[in-house]
């Protein structure tokens, strides 16, 4: 008898543990979910010009791959590495890679729009890149990586809206880049900055970053600093 009220006491506690465990799991989720919403419904923050200068956002896996694509281009000034895209304040590099602050790895864009237009920069992120591809590029994933356009107003909104859109429709197929509000740019850590033109023996850049930024150059070499 004692035996049998010991398993029936065990199988109790089992049974409220994962109860109680699917349900802290099941509201860890819809806070999550709460979140993201809130960040997506938010209003935009539009960056005012700075000396002629305007600034754009985007994310589109690691870094270092996306800051070498667009400091390549005509009318770019800098691409500065950071995180933007979450819900948690002063994100660094390990924080962010846990997946849990929400942000992805960002670069911010400083160009003169005079020279290339928003639209163009759009181009250059889609042409850039797996399109398809779900949280991540290449060998990286998770949802630091994930791909983000991040608009300022209506308008660049409507450009990236209709570039998806029409993209979406060319592969016939599903593009993964979220289209999310700019709010905040975190600037990363400085060892991140420049990091392929200071770091061309990494064997990450050789293998990834730098192939990667040869197929941009190939399909559209009319963009290129090195042309003009």
């Amino acid at each position: 008898m004692k035996i049998k009220t010991l398993i029936l006491a065990l199988t109790l506690i089992f049974t409220f543990s994962c109860q109680n465990n699917a349900q802290v799991k099941t509201n860890n989720q819809s806070k999550k979910s709460s979140i993201e919403q809130g960040l997506m419904n938010a209003t935009p923050i539009e960056v005012p010009l700075q000396n002629g200068k305007a600034r754009a956002y985007f994310a589109s896996g690691c870094f270092w791959c996306v800051e070498a694509i667009y400091e390549s281009v005509i009318g770019v000034e800098e691409v500065i590495n950071g995180y933007s895209g979450g819900h948690t304040l002063n994100p660094t590099y390990q924080a962010s890679n846990t997946g849990q602050t929400g942000h992805a790895e960002t670069v911010e864009v400083i160009y003169d729009p005079k020279i290339v237009s928003f639209e163009t920069l759009v181009d250059i992120y889609f042409g850039s890149q797996n399109p398809t591809q779900v949280n991540g590029q290449g060998p990286d994933s998770g949802s630091q990586y994930r791909s983000i356009i991040f608009y300022q107003n209506k308008a660049q909104k409507q450009i990236i809206i209709k570039k998806k859109e029409a993209l979406s429709k060319k592969l016939n197929k599903r593009v993964a880049a979220q289209i999310m509000p700019f709010l905040k740019f975190w600037r990363g850590e400085d060892y991140h900055q420049n990091y392929e033109r200071l770091h061309p023996e990494s064997g990450y850049i050789q293998r990834i970053s730098i192939p990667r930024l040869n197929r941009f150059k190939k399909k559209f070499p009319l963009l290129l600093k090195e042309n003009h």
